[in-house]
């Protein structure tokens, strides 16, 4: 069978009954995690000028889907447009192998088709988890190649894993399920070149909508063609530039990849686990390093005033943001506020770093002027094939003694309830009462119990 047709018949047969407990468990994490997002940006600038704007493209439409926070309700598509721009904008994002943000495409897609078919807990954590699966395997070992080419990886991998959740919402057969995937290719998008020349680029917000569009086409009746992931004209033809397996650029120092292995494995390996949770409002290759430098000074009892030096072993593509082949304008790896020396010189100082900070930074945060004047004495030193976000931490002493900590890369996978103790000082920030945020976040953990996340979990996102 070709891969689209795999996924579909993976898809198409996947049910509760089969999901392990932990991954079960992610998907209630992924959840609460993008819904805190949204409701974190409830009154900034991005979801605001989104809500406008669908309102005005939509004005005279009908509404069937909630935009969270505001409880506004528009089109399918108009309110999973908003809410991914404000999954975005509100900084919490999970992601996938440093530059695809899956729940910032798949919960708004998911979330439209949960409100509109009345599907239960169950059915909606069926559905985000088979949206996780087949995006994260389709990107996995694809994401520096696609980024070198000029596209952004998020939303060009992000469409196919929204979509994947709707249709299986939506209760689609295999058949349709293919043809879906099939339209997706049709409609993928993204592009780098707007944020690097002053602009902003439309992102996961435009996939999720192409999304909902592929799975309509689909669920009304429109084939897909056999061979559109891996055929000679196919997805992976056009933004890898060949349907070899053959990697331009990779992570690792790996250069070839067999395409049949992108569905070895379905329903047994489940590399959904790989996603981890960025809890920081900055660049996800950041975090590590607030939490690494902190765990080693902890351990060591290491003050901020005895310190020489900090040494940072790292990825070499989080110096090169975000492709090698594209870095930022203007990005030379100096110490600035933002920076990665920057979040390092937090965990070294405060041992965390301020959750309900927003990125980008606005410019009158104020920074402890410890903070300022270590982050000019961290040195990054890239290294290829280096774990992403798993930085070796070396602090070195003013008593010329010093101290290395290797991060893991998996230091932000964890679960359910150590999300939930993660992220707890967020709620003073939400617009709602504290109270209304523990109900939502009971609801997550409860998620399988559900009978309708219309009824029983999208009303707790509305601010009160």
């Amino acid at each position: 069978m070709s891969l689209s047709r795999q996924f579909a018949r993976f898809v198409a047969d996947l049910d509760y009954a089969g999901l392990p407990a932990e991954v079960v468990d992610r998907a209630k994490g992924v959840t609460l995690q993008a819904l805190t997002s949204a409701l974190l940006a409830h009154d900034m600038a991005p979801t605001k000028h989104a809500l406008a704007m669908m309102r005005e493209e939509e004005a005279g439409g009908g509404g069937a889907a909630t935009v969270l926070g505001h409880g506004v309700k528009l089109t399918k598509s108009g309110a999973a447009f908003v809410n991914s721009e404000a999954v975005l904008a509100g900084g919490k994002w999970d992601t996938f192998r440093m530059l695809t943000h899956p729940g910032s495409a798949i919960l708004p897609a998911a979330l439209a088709a949960a409100e509109t078919s009345g599907c239960s807990g169950k059915d909606f954590i069926v559905g985000i988890v088979a949206g996780y699966e087949v995006m994260e395997r389709m990107a996995a070992e694809f994401i520096p190649t696609v980024m070198a080419r000029g596209f952004h990886a998020g939303p060009v991998f992000g469409i196919f894993g929204a979509a994947v959740a709707a249709a299986k919402i939506q209760k689609l057969d295999a058949e349709q399920i293919h043809s879906a995937i099939a339209q997706c290719v049709n409609l993928a998008a993204g592009n780098l070149e707007g944020g690097r020349s002053g602009g902003r680029s439309l992102r996961e917000g435009g996939a999720v909508r192409n999304a909902l569009l592929a799975v309509a086409m689909a669920k009304h009746g429109t084939r897909g063609g056999e061979t559109t992931l891996e055929g000679d004209a196919g997805f992976y033809h056009a933004y890898t530039g060949n349907n070899l397996g053959v990697l331009s650029h990779s992570f690792t120092e790996r250069r070839k990849v067999d395409l049949q292995s992108i569905t070895a494995g379905l329903g047994e390996h489940w590399v959904f686990l790989e996603t981890l949770y960025r809890i920081y409002s900055t660049s996800g290759f950041n975090i590590a390093h607030v939490d690494v430098t902190a765990q080693l000074c902890e351990e060591h009892g290491i003050k901020s005033r005895d310190i020489e030096r900090i040494e940072a072993v790292v990825n070499w593509f989080e110096t090169e943001y975000p492709s090698p082949a594209f870095p930022m304008p203007g990005a030379d790896g100096r110490p600035k506020v933002g920076s990665t020396q920057y979040f390092t010189a937090y965990g070294a100082v405060l041992r965390s770093y301020p959750l309900l900070r927003a990125w980008p930074l606005k410019g009158d945060e104020r920074d402890p002027a410890e903070v300022l004047d270590l982050m000019q004495r961290v040195q990054l030193i890239p290294m290829v094939g280096r774990t992403l976000f798993g930085p070796r931490i070396t602090v070195f002493t003013k008593d010329g003694k010093s101290y290395t900590r290797e991060g893991t890369g998996r230091e932000f996978i964890f679960d359910y309830e150590e999300l939930v103790r993660r992220i707890a000082a967020v709620a003073s920030g939400l617009p709602m009462p504290e109270a209304r945020y523990t109900q939502l976040v009971g609801a997550c953990r409860t998620l399988e119990a559900l009978g309708s996340v219309a009824s029983d979990l999208i009303p707790l996102t509305v601010a009160a």
